[in-house]
């Protein structure tokens, strides 16, 4: 585990339905590699606020490291319909992109 996991682990420790730090979380085990640890703080990102569209987006790029395309498809797809309810133009248009580069 890096110091940057750690340090983060204990704060989630503290707060662990922050999706700041759960998202944070999921990046740096992604960055390690770490596809189901990612995936499953990615996920719980998503359960804490439904709006984190760059939790859909991240999760979609780790399922394509994974070779799960459906599932980064869906991701993506779940990722468009948050950004749009979020009212942001930028996120719906990075994972509208993604989703394009699957297709």
């Amino acid at each position: 585990m890096t110091e940057r996991l750690q340090k983060l682990q204990i704060m989630l420790e503290k707060s662990p339905g922050d999706p700041f730090l759960l998202y944070a979380a999921g990046m740096e085990y992604k960055k390690t590699g770490d596809h189901p640890r990612a995936l499953e703080y990615f996920r719980r990102t998503i359960s804490a606020d439904a709006k984190y569209c760059y939790a859909y987006y991240q999760a979609g790029q780790t399922y394509e490291l994974s070779d799960r395309p459906t599932d980064a498809r869906q991701a993506y797809i779940d990722g468009i319909a948050a950004a749009q309810m979020a009212g942001d133009a930028h996120a719906q248009s990075e994972l509208q992109a993604a989703l394009d580069m699957l297709d």
